[in-house]
């Protein structure tokens, strides 16, 4: 399911509170690395990955997660068809 640029951006945030509740990613650059800003280690990521894949309805391949880097690249990979 492609989503709109508003509905990522939601989607993204409601992923990261699941796995940092106090996250506010609008306070991130838009090409901020959510690892570093978060201190996300491979479990949080995988978390947040697949909280991303189910708001999707499709699921993110782990050859995809390099794309999931930043609230910015987060929301281009969720809107492209």
């Amino acid at each position: 399911m492609t989503l709109t640029e508003q509905d990522a951006r939601d989607l993204v945030a409601r992923a990261l509170h699941k796995v940092v509740p106090d996250a506010d990613p609008a306070t991130l650059a838009p090409e901020e690395d959510l690892r570093d800003a978060y201190e996300l280690d491979s479990l949080d990521f995988l978390a947040f990955a697949e909280t991303l894949s189910t708001g999707r309805g499709a699921r993110i391949d782990e050859e995809d997660y390099p794309e999931l880097v930043s609230v910015g690249s987060c929301v281009r990979y969720l809107t492209r068809g």
